[in-house]
């Protein structure tokens, strides 16, 4: 019978605890939370920097977010998102649907809370020529513990660890500057003027709740297409660099302003793997993984929701599924040299089309692949299209730059696997 760690009781890590305990193979069940609830990401503080026990503050989230995509696609195969009049919701909301997904699977029961991983580490041994030693502290006793398993689910986020641009002056500048993980409130930023950096989904809504208590927002960002004046009257290019409260772009102008906001994203970040375990972070790029998923020099460990810009709920369902399915033998993985040459082979693949190193997770418009790729093999039920399609619809660029204000006012109607509709304040 299986032992299986799993770090992290946010979604991915719920998702994996719901399949492995309804596994007849596996036989224990340990998920390790540093945190003193589920949720993840989704929980909400108003603390920031480190928490009562040292250890950085996880959660991403700000107090009026709700989410950028309708709910209608974030739910899981089995268990959907509760109907309700919107199709945007507040972050609190899904926050009670993880709640009511794990109570209902017997998931929380088998979460360890306020137990911080320290080390992970591979040795020799068990039916797969491999075992796991996770070396875990309670944060409340202080007592560190040990435990040997068989797999290991890797399932701790990756929207915690910001990334901070590299900008000639920016550790000299004379205002504030904050990640936008810090992030929670507007008022903060009241009678400032504010140079937001960055305009991915994040930053244009950050940069428009900001914009009703500030002097001034200027955004900032490498999109090739401006974004409507009226949403946004002050945009620049990149800055180059900064000097005292002068920020400096890269068409030669210059802007003084009071705070850098920097909705600049994160970085994959997995401190408590020792070296041998094989994995190595370089620019965003998580590898050797195969399916980004498997870890190609040990398969008994997998990483859940590597992959962005996806239909993230659905995709952990499906990912986990998979790995479930050979940990019970249901299908055999490629050998490692043939894993490699696979992820070689996608890498090499990714350069011819243009994308960059840091790319290298990004899946989009693939992701329909990507599902019928992992389905295949494992010999699951893979996701319907529809999911893809709603996806792509709801964050592509024209739609969220021609409704930035409004967009979250539509709301989605799944009609089959294949169709869905728009409703627009309810009317079609």
């Amino acid at each position: 019978m299986a032992r299986v760690c799993v770090i992290g009781a946010g979604a991915a890590g719920l998702c994996a605890g719901r399949h492995l305990l309804a596994d007849p193979s596996v036989g224990l069940v340990d998920i390790l939370e540093q945190t003193s609830q589920l949720g993840g990401t989704w929980v909400y503080t108003e603390s920031t920097g480190c928490n009562d026990f040292g250890l950085p503050i996880h959660t991403s989230m700000y107090k009026n977010l709700r989410t950028n995509l309708p709910k209608e696609i974030m739910g899981f195969p089995d268990f959907p998102v509760p109907e309700s009049e919107q199709s945007y919701i507040p972050a609190n909301e899904i926050l009670a649907f993880l709640q009511s997904y794990a109570d209902k699977y017997d998931v929380t029961s088998h979460i360890k809370f306020n137990h911080y991983v320290q080390l992970v580490i591979p040795k020799a041994g068990g039916p797969r020529g491999e075992l796991w030693d996770v070396t875990f502290k309670s944060l409340v006793t202080g007592e560190p513990e040990t435990r040997e398993y068989d797999f290991v689910f890797v399932c701790n986020g990756h929207y915690n660890m910001p990334s901070i641009p590299s900008i000639p002056g920016l550790e000299e500048f004379q205002g504030e500057v904050i990640h936008s993980h810090d992030y929670r409130l507007p008022e903060i930023f009241a009678d400032k003027r504010v140079l937001v950096v960055g305009a991915g989904p994040s930053g244009m809504d950050i940069a428009l709740e900001i914009t009703a208590v500030t002097s001034k927002v200027i955004l900032s960002h490498h999109h090739k297409k401006q974004f409507p004046q009226t949403m946004f009257p002050e945009q620049k290019p990149d800055v180059i660099k900064i000097k005292e409260k002068t920020a400096f772009f890269e068409d030669g102008s210059e802007e003084e302003v009071d705070v850098i906001l920097l909705c600049t994203g994160y970085q994959y970040n997995f401190p408590f793997l020792h070296q041998s375990s094989g994995i190595v972070v370089d620019d965003n790029c998580v590898e050797p993984l195969y399916k980004h998923l498997v870890n190609i020099h040990h398969p008994t460990m997998c990483f859940i929701g590597i992959p962005n810009y996806v239909c993230a709920f659905p995709m952990f369902d499906l990912q986990v599924r998979y790995f479930v399915r050979w940990i019970s033998g249901a299908f055999s993985l490629p050998t490692e040299a043939q894993m490699q040459a696979h992820w070689e082979q996608e890498k090499a693949e990714r350069v011819m089309r243009g994308y960059t190193r840091r790319q290298a997770h990004f899946i989009g418009p693939d992701q329909e692949k990507y599902f019928a790729s992992l389905s295949a093999e494992a010999g699951t039920k893979t996701l319907p299209s529809v999911l893809t399609k709603i996806m792509l619809k709801s964050l592509c660029f024209q739609n969220l730059t021609n409704q930035c204000t409004n967009y979250r006012q539509n709301i989605y109607k799944i009609i089959n696997d294949d169709t869905y509709e728009i409703l627009s304040n309810g009317k079609q």
